[in-house]
């Protein structure tokens, strides 16, 4: 993590922003904000590919189909995105993991990448 990004993350006028006893309070920081955002982009894709998985039983069922009728497609999408959340919360799908790899590289070239690691949870 460069300064920069370390000042974006204490207040603009603070004035211990280049004090390194901050530093890992503002990694940790840091590392919090990408694994909320890379599981919530994790929730999100899986919330659309149900949705999408859902669109496409619609569309290839017949005309008689229980899978046509579009009664409960408010509660179907409310549970899709409770699916989503849960499944995101376990990184059952790697997708979060990936961001997190990318967004917090090691720090020297031969410390390991940083985030979540197989067999963690």
């Amino acid at each position: 993590m460069n300064d920069a990004t370390i000042r974006g993350l204490l207040p603009p006028s603070s004035p211990n922003a280049d004090d390194p006893a901050i530093r890992p309070a503002a990694d940790s920081a840091y590392r919090e904000k990408v694994e909320a955002a890379a599981q919530q982009f994790e929730s999100f894709f899986i919330a659309q590919m149900l949705r999408q998985m859902r669109s496409a039983t619609r569309e290839l069922s017949a005309e008689d189909s229980i899978y046509r009728n579009r009664i409960n497609d408010d509660m179907l999408d409310v549970a899709d995105t409770a699916v989503a959340d849960a499944l995101a919360g376990q990184r059952a799908f790697g997708i979060a993991d990936a961001i997190v790899r990318q967004m917090l590289p090691p720090a020297s070239p031969n410390e390991p990448a940083q985030g979540f690691k197989p067999g963690e949870r």
